[in-house]
């Protein structure tokens, strides 16, 4: 098959080096460093299964539910955000004391 083909600065740097060092042809070269390394990339590792470990929370605090504890975080997120960025907690504050305008159906 022929073909153009562009190699990046790196690449092509190693490829002269190996002409040089072993007497290849350019053609030879590319083609021994396919072969070379086409194999790998067909090989897939696989990873290891992932396995969830559970923890006991123990007893929550009153008040707390342990379904919701995803909201909990997302919360905590909001509030850590609205504390890193002051002029937004200002505005949300703000915000929140507004009355809504929506029209109650």
């Amino acid at each position: 098959m022929r073909t153009t083909l562009t190699l990046e600065p790196d690449v092509a740097l190693q490829v002269k080096r190996l002409m040089a060092d072993k007497k290849l042809t350019l053609k030879r070269a590319v083609n021994d460093a396919l072969r070379a390394g086409l194999p790998a990339l067909r090989r897939q590792v696989e990873p290891p299964p992932f396995k969830v470990e559970p923890f006991n929370l123990g007893r929550l605090k009153p008040g707390i539910d342990e379904t919701k504890l995803g909201q909990y975080l997302d919360q905590l997120d909001v509030e850590e955000f609205l504390r890193k960025n002051p002029e937004l907690a200002r505005k949300n504050a703000e915000a929140s004391r507004k009355p809504s305008r929506r029209k109650v159906s």
